[in-house]
């Protein structure tokens, strides 16, 4: 019995303890600096008031950014770039309800997780939540 705990406790910490490097380490994507700032209360941002109504932001990012609300006080924020192609071969992702999909190949990516069929997720950044201001930073 005390081996199974001990097993247990070596297993949580080794998985607390990993992350998911590929999603920043994309060799496609570069890493600019993201820190943006989004009122929910502009008309622009107001999507972002309700679950799973992401909004696409054209100003940050290497070719934009997608962010959505997932829960009550819980927003993810993506690169809107096709995370398994060169920079330049093809255009922003387009958003297809609670999915992203690249225009390249065509592989569409949660926008809850980041996550699609291909090696690399979609590169993601933090978020936090102030008010009525979501702000998307890295």
């Amino acid at each position: 019995m005390k081996k199974f705990w001990l097993l247990t406790l070596f297993l949580s910490i080794l998985f607390s303890c990993s992350e998911n490097s590929k999603s920043n380490n994309n060799p496609y994507i570069p890493n600019y600096t993201i820190n943006e700032r989004l009122d929910t209360n502009l008309p622009l941002y107001n999507n972002l008031k309700y679950a799973s109504n992401p909004v696409m932001i054209t100003t940050a990012g290497a070719k934009g950014l997608i962010v959505m609300k997932v829960g009550e006080g819980s927003y993810t924020a993506f690169d809107a770039a096709c995370p398994n192609q060169a920079l330049n071969s093809c255009v922003a992702m387009t958003i297809d309800g609670i999915n992203a999909v690249c225009s390249c190949d065509k592989s569409t990516y949660s926008l809850y997780t980041g996550l699609g069929d291909k090696e690399y997720p979609m590169k993601q950044y933090k978020t936090e939540i102030s008010g009525s201001v979501v702000r998307v930073y890295n």
